[in-house]
């Protein structure tokens, strides 16, 4: 018998900003925010809250799994035929921020979702370059 989590894969993304640790967290948080550089969605930032993101390629279904403010969140992310977690670090460095995302959940047969994220996730980030730019 295996342990099927052993076969599980997992995506990391890591930059670092030129931006303090809040402006981040805001971004990360705010649903507003989250519509600007993700997707549209219904999310809020308490522990057990579910929310939805919607785009043209599908729906991504979530819940809170667990914050520590302005350094860490966790939670589901189960889109078209994947269930997984998205984790967010943020680690405050003399130049700004590093901040790190982990995505885990990928199985082996699930290489196309893998590769999306592999490819969405780092355009996820230049659009959130571009909002921390445009925020006070």
């Amino acid at each position: 018998m295996t342990d099927a989590t052993a076969e599980m894969r997992t995506l990391v993304v890591e930059r670092e900003f030129a931006h303090p640790p809040d402006r981040i967290w805001r971004a990360l948080t705010q649903s507003d925010l989250l519509a600007e550089w993700i997707m549209p969605n219904d999310f809020r930032a308490e522990v057990g809250e579910r929310f939805e993101m919607a785009a043209e390629w599908g729906k991504v279904e979530g819940e809170v799994l667990a914050i520590d403010p302005q350094r860490s969140l966790s939670y589901r992310w189960n889109g078209p035929g994947l269930e997984s977690v998205v984790n967010w670090t943020l680690d405050e460095t003399p130049a700004g921020t590093r901040l790190r995302m982990e995505q885990t959940g990928f199985r082996p047969d699930q290489k196309m979702a893998y590769h999306g994220a592999r490819t969405g996730w780092p355009r996820f980030l230049n659009a959130l370059e571009r909002l921390l730019e445009r925020m006070n």
